[in-house]
């Protein structure tokens, strides 16, 4: 398929949500990591996968520069407010770490699936210089869904050592 001119709106428009998912998705990890104490290593990989993030919406931000737009700040700004409110809601929890686990596992798979489409919508629409960026960003986010899913019971069998002792086990 050639670079028409829906693709390339359906593409732009995929670039720009992308960044916007990302932009919500810091807006989740960064109060999470901000708030973990007794999780070290949830932590650690957490930090990583906001670096991660960060240049991640760089290498959209690129791509949009590359078709002369720019990335949404309206959009931007709506999913950073809703990504907050939804970091927020875990805070209350008994159980803030194993909640928090469960929703970034999933929203990982959101980025997975989000970054596997716009990789399709690439080739569809010939836009072969993007793939290497969105390659990048799908690997680093199979990467991220891979250490929650590994680590998912070191989290969760931590959790309940905590409370068994009467510590603090929320983060």
């Amino acid at each position: 398929m050639a670079d028409t001119s829906a693709t390339r709106e359906i593409f732009v428009t995929g670039l720009k949500n992308a960044h916007a998912m990302e932009n919500q998705a810091l807006s989740i990890m960064k109060p999470q990591v901000s708030r973990i104490e007794n999780y070290p290593e949830v932590a650690r990989r957490l930090e990583e996968h906001i670096r991660e993030t960060e240049g991640q919406m760089t290498r959209l931000e690129e791509l949009l520069q590359q078709l002369d737009e720019s990335h949404s700040s309206m959009k931007d700004m709506a999913l950073s407010f809703t990504g907050s409110m939804a970091a927020m809601g875990h805070t209350i929890a008994g159980d803030e770490i194993v909640k928090n686990s469960f929703a970034n596992f999933a929203f990982e798979n959101y980025e997975i699936a989000a970054y596997k489409s716009l990789l399709t919508v690439a080739e569809l629409g010939g836009f072969p210089s993007a793939t290497s960026a969105l390659q990048a960003n799908l690997q680093e986010e199979q990467n991220m869904a891979k250490w929650i899913d590994d680590n998912l019971r070191t989290v969760t069998t931590r959790f309940v050592e905590l409370r068994e002792a009467g510590e603090s086990a929320k983060v």
